[in-house]
């Protein structure tokens, strides 16, 4: 199945080391390449931004999805191909999860592990169905993929939704993960 219209979460600091920024605009141009929509949260700096431009600047169409209250701010990409504002964050995340037909998840801080850690508990409890791709550029989700290991060790999770998400150290193999996904849903009768 083709994933046409692919959120991107990531970090809106602009202080990230080169090594992140360098690879969410990558995987924005590899977007671009593919035919891909990118839907962000349509932010200015980071590696929001990042992914935004490699899209753009490569032909590619972006979708920014942001709160008024960010916008009054002066926090949202002027160059979107769409904005879509929302009244606030957690419209936000429902808009955004609404228009995926996959997820990828780059660096970033607590917002980003927010947004991470949400679409996956919402695979779990059958609620999204769609792909859902950690960006461990250099190793940065390393830890977060050992605690949700022991998650499952320590019986706080079961095994079987080790499958909502699939691991990519690359850009590249983001893309070969979204090329050949198919049904994704997870086992929410394996709950207990």
């Amino acid at each position: 199945m083709k994933r046409k219209t692919v959120v991107v979460y990531g970090a809106s600091s602009p202080k990230v080391e080169r090594v992140f920024s360098d690879a969410a605009y990558r995987l924005g141009a590899l977007m671009a390449a593919a035919g891909r929509t990118v839907v962000t949260g349509g932010g200015v700096s980071g590696l929001m931004a990042a992914v935004e431009e490699g899209s753009l600047d490569n032909g590619g169409r972006v979708i920014g999805v942001i709160p008024s209250f960010m916008v009054k701010n002066g926090w949202m990409h002027e160059g979107l191909s769409e904005v879509i504002e929302t009244g606030d964050m957690h419209e936000r995340k429902e808009r955004m999860a609404g228009l995926a037909d996959a997820v990828v998840a780059l660096p970033g801080g607590t917002g980003t592990l927010e947004e991470l850690l949400e679409i996956i508990t919402w695979k779990m409890l059958g609620l999204f169905s769609k792909p859902v791709v950690i960006l461990n550029t250099d190793g940065y989700y390393d830890l977060l993929v050992q605690l949700l290991d022991r998650a499952v060790e320590r019986n706080f999770m079961n095994s079987a939704f080790l499958t909502a998400w699939k691991v990519a150290d690359t850009p590249e193999q983001v893309m070969e993960i979204l090329d050949n996904s198919g049904d994704w849903s997870c086992p929410v009768d394996k709950y207990n």
